[in-house]
């Protein structure tokens, strides 16, 4: 564990490990971030019948998103004149630290955890919420009415769809009578929630593709409405910011679903042999890669049809799961 490693050392030594130790999951989110990026364009070319980028880096186009992210860094920070200037420039940081800082809870592996704290799935969905103060505060500062109304469905849309997310997993927390993220993944040595909780499965996968504004639920960015919605503005290295904030989330909510409903780094019985690590990966990448496949199929909800599908549908579902699980564990536990 990293929290025993800096409980041994002094503090300043603490610091230096803590410090590096961020540092090398940054490095490792930025990397995700880059060819997580690639493995999206070239599953969307397999599965739309085209080639996706193939030039820089050769035939896979692997450092095509290296080429991009420098394309930003060399493009011109453009503020506009009537924008609220320290807002505008503060929104991307807001937006991005809590998607980073919600990593400190996940365990990846048995002895790879930032922070093991008791609460940590609520500490998670906590933080979580904050980037919609970055996303709002964005399209405030904008001065533009095509980024305050993407501003506002986000905000709406947010508020709305982490409800049903928080009600999804209900389920876990009652199964497990823990909300220490290292608990729950050793509740599923013997089954995966996904079998025991299904429904909060399906509930919890839809909301986090809402919470991520990935299509279908991507109306704060609709270019075909909104320009680009609440980053209408932006551009360079600050639109890269949005941009990296989309992904570290969803990097992070891909682990949350892996840690929360496969069983984190437990193997398939009879293939315990394969490292824990290994397997927590391999579920992870199934998880990336049913994200990147929605995004891929399905077609934009309207405004209308997204909100009474989180409230009408999605909600009362999750209510009945928690109704159905408290049953269940009376009755049969």
């Amino acid at each position: 564990m990293i929290e025993s490693l800096l409980q041994s050392s002094p503090g300043w030594m603490n610091f230096l490990i803590f410090f590096g130790l961020a540092t090398a999951l940054l490095m490792v989110v930025l990397g995700f971030v880059t060819y997580g990026i690639l493995a999206e364009r070239k599953v969307m070319g397999f599965m739309q019948g085209r080639i996706g980028p193939n030039q820089v880096g050769g035939r896979w186009g692997l450092l095509q998103t290296v080429a991009d992210v420098l394309k930003l860094l060399l493009k011109e920070d453009t503020i506009p004149k009537l924008a609220d200037r320290p807002l505008f420039i503060l929104a991307p940081a807001i937006a991005f630290a809590p998607a980073f800082m919600v990593l400190a809870t996940i365990p990846f592996t048995e002895h790879v955890q930032f922070a093991d704290i008791g609460v940590g799935l609520l500490y998670y969905i906590a933080i979580s919420g904050l980037s919609t103060v970055g996303v709002v505060t964005g399209a405030w500062a904008s001065n533009n009415k095509y980024a305050l109304l993407g501003g506002m469905r986000a905000a709406a849309q947010m508020i709305s769809y982490e409800i049903p997310l928080v009600m999804s997993v209900l389920g876990v927390i009652l199964l497990t009578g823990s909300l220490n993220l290292n608990e729950i993944v050793q509740a599923q040595e013997k089954v995966w929630f996904i079998f025991l909780q299904p429904v909060a499965f399906l509930v919890f996968l839809i909301a986090s593709v809402a919470e991520l504004n990935r299509t279908p639920f991507d109306l704060p960015e609709a270019e075909s409405e909104l320009i680009a919605g609440f980053h209408v503005e932006y551009s360079g290295f600050r639109w890269a910011f949005f941009m990296l904030a989309e992904y570290v989330y969803f990097f992070a909510m891909a682990a949350l679903t892996t840690v929360l409903f496969l069983g984190g780094w437990h193997p398939v019985r009879f293939l315990d042999f394969i490292p824990g690590a290994v397997w927590f990966a391999l579920k992870f990448s199934a998880v990336v890669f049913l994200l990147i496949w929605f995004r891929i199929t399905f077609p934009r909800l309207r405004a209308d049809q997204l909100m009474e599908f989180g409230w009408k549908v999605l909600l009362p579902i999750a209510l009945a799961n928690i109704f159905v699980t408290a049953i269940v564990k009376e009755l049969f536990f």
